[in-house]
């Protein structure tokens, strides 16, 4: 209707005589009169096709649809109030949240990675394609120092500084690796080198805690993944920044490796010492082995660039905790402990008397004989060893913890079972040591004794930890047996077993050739004393091993292997006219048959083993 009809916006309406006119009230429009009120889209439509209303007639706009409030349609009495929409998501299947462990020790993202990064991985994948094809020496060292700076270059860049404890890691993993370079025999270096690559990760880690020691080596394997992705993206954006200075070089390179081939294959010719050196110190590269040395290149590539990516974001594993288990009342707790120390007190007391008494009564009383006694004791006393650690670790889990008079009574408690514990250690390498001296040295008892030897020193690290405090205890525990592979490695157990078997045939006139033609190149200076039958028949297996392995290049042969070609070469074995088992049949069992040996003396006329006479199926 025209006398409801409102202004345009922006437009005041006045009264005749001046004057603002108040407000009215908006009133819907009829049902009947459908154009008297237009929304601002109707007003658009009809400006662009200039139709509308005439310039006398007031144009009366609304809000949007939205906006105008409509009384809603009241519902009949008695209907059913409508139900809400059902919401379909809630049948979804929902991504179960990760543990909050799992959330806790993800690593931050790490920073787009540098250069100098970039060309260490690349050294490194090109150095073990072409060096670790041909055995394990001197090599692992080598390709180890371009990964390590390729680390060190990422860890600076995230502001990572270099902490003691991450030094003595780093340098131990490099000491580790230096025992293939100068041993020859298999077990130390395997241990050699899975002790290296746990040092390295606990170095990139920087772990601290029993979770963090043991889960860390765990967390570059993890990183292979997330570190190729790494590296290739940051090469990319490294290579669309810079591909106006990438060319020279690459230009450079190929310009450098075109004259090093060109006139060192005419040197080469012209001179046979300089051909000689440089074969020594070229890698022997063969067409028909490509694969595998494109695969020792996917290695070293993946594994630098997990190292890089691990120094730059390392897995928070020190985050992992271990909830103490609940504390127990002293009575419940430390009287099966008591009880316990009581045995071995027992225990202890009995090898007091046994070691001042003499073994022969001990023997005649018991009926074993001196292999039985020896043998058997030690493995029951290295069980005994590594049950006291268990139970150690169970009883501070759940050790009473209420004020000073319970951290008293753990001390104490605790503290003597160790220290009995240590008894029984050292009666348990004195079995050992009795058994070496009646039957030889082999490189299984050389091995279980010095794993027993360390136990004992964990052990004297737990006492020391209980008296003075324990935060340093895991990471001691980790470097005290790292420091025992080295030693275990540097001092060779082939070497140590040669040596002292040597010794055994000085004093008493026996010793068992067919073992030792077993023994690696390390044993080969001990065997050389030898007198010449048995020097032949001796060196004999090492030589085979050098025979069948052949020349082996500069960087993938130990030291000890060196010096045992040097020894064959300048004193050769004699060659074999009959079996050297058939020749010293007699010293082989005459260890447990000879009338002045020990087989008569404790009544074991059928051998060590039954009447077998073998050496190495048992230490």
């Amino acid at each position: 209707m025209p006398g409801s009809a409102r202004c345009p916006r922006g437009r005041a309406r006045t009264r005749p005589g001046g004057g603002p006119v108040p407000e009215e009230p908006s009133v819907p429009a009829p049902a009947g009169e459908p154009d008297a009120v237009r929304s601002d889209a109707q007003e658009a439509q009809e400006a662009a096709t200039g139709s509308g209303t005439t310039s006398g007639a007031a144009t009366v706009r609304t809000a949007p649809a939205d906006s105008v409030r409509r009384p809603a349609a009241a519902a009949p009495p008695g209907a059913r109030p409508r139900s809400p929409a059902p919401d379909w998501q809630q049948w979804q299947p929902q991504r179960p949240e990760p543990p909050a462990w799992v959330t806790a020790v993800r690593p931050v993202t790490p920073a787009p990675v540098r250069v100098a990064a970039l060309w260490s991985v690349l050294a490194t994948a090109v150095l073990s394609s072409l060096l670790l094809g041909d055995g394990a020496g001197l090599n692992l060292l080598i390709v180890a120092v371009p990964a390590a700076l390729g680390a060190c270059v990422t860890a600076r860049a995230a502001g990572r500084l270099p902490r003691p404890w991450t030094l003595a890691w780093a340098l131990g993993g490099m000491a580790l690796l230096v025992v293939p370079a100068l041993r020859d025999g298999a077990l130390p270096t395997f241990l050699a080198v899975v002790a290296a690559l746990s040092l390295g990760a606990l170095a990139l880690q920087g772990c601290r805690t029993w979770p963090g020691l043991v889960l860390g080596p765990l967390g570059l394997l993890g990183a292979l993944g997330p570190g190729a992705v790494w590296g290739w993206q940051g090469l990319r954006e490294r290579v669309g920044g810079s591909r106006g200075r990438l060319l020279p070089v690459v230009r450079t390179v190929a310009i450098a490796a075109v004259l090093l081939v060109v006139f060192g294959a005419l040197f080469a010719s012209a001179d046979e010492a300089f051909a000689g050196l440089l074969g020594d110190l070229t890698p022997d590269v063969d067409v028909t082995d490509g694969p595998w040395h494109f695969l020792l290149f996917g290695l070293g590539l993946t594994g630098a660039l997990a190292a890089a990516h691990t120094a730059a974001a390392p897995m928070r594993w020190d985050r992992v905790t271990v909830r103490p288990g609940r504390p127990r009342a002293r009575l419940e707790w430390a009287l099966p402990l008591i009880v316990l120390d009581l045995l071995f007190a027992v225990f202890v007391a009995v090898q007091l008397a046994v070691l001042a008494g003499g073994y022969d009564d001990v023997l005649r009383k018991t009926g074993l004989t001196y292999s039985e006694y020896a043998r058997q004791g030690f493995w029951q006393l290295l069980g005994a060893t590594l049950l006291v650690l268990v139970v150690i670790g169970l009883a501070r889990r759940w050790a009473p913890r209420d004020g000073a008079g319970d951290r008293t009574l753990v001390r104490c408690v605790l503290g003597a079972l160790c220290l009995l514990t240590l008894v029984v250690v050292a009666s348990a390498l004195r079995r050992m040591d009795l058994y070496v001296d009646a039957y030889g040295l082999t490189q299984l008892r050389l091995s279980v004794a010095a794993v027993e030897l360390w136990l004992g020193l964990v052990i004297v690290l737990m006492l020391v930890a209980g008296a003075v405090g324990g935060r340093w205890l895991p990471r001691a525990v980790v470097a005290s047996g790292a420091a025992a592979v080295l030693l275990f490695g540097l001092f060779s157990p082939d070497a140590l077993v040669a040596e002292r078997n040597v010794q055994r045939y000085e004093s008493s006139g026996k010793i068992d050739i067919r073992y030792l033609q077993e023994l690696s190149a390390d044993a080969a200076p001990a065997l050389d004393r030898l007198p010449d039958d048995l020097r032949s028949c001796a060196l004999r297996g090492i030589q085979r091993k050098l025979a069948e392995d052949g020349p082996e290049p500069w960087y993938a042969t130990s030291r000890s292997e060196r010096r045992a070609r040097d020894l064959l070469a300048e004193r050769p074995i004699e060659p074999e006219r009959h079996s050297c088992a058939t020749r010293f049949a007699s010293d082989r069992f005459g260890e447990f048959g000879d009338p002045g040996g020990y087989g008569e003396e404790y009544g074991e006329e059928y051998g060590e083993y039954g009447g077998s006479g073998d050496l190495r199926d048992e230490p």
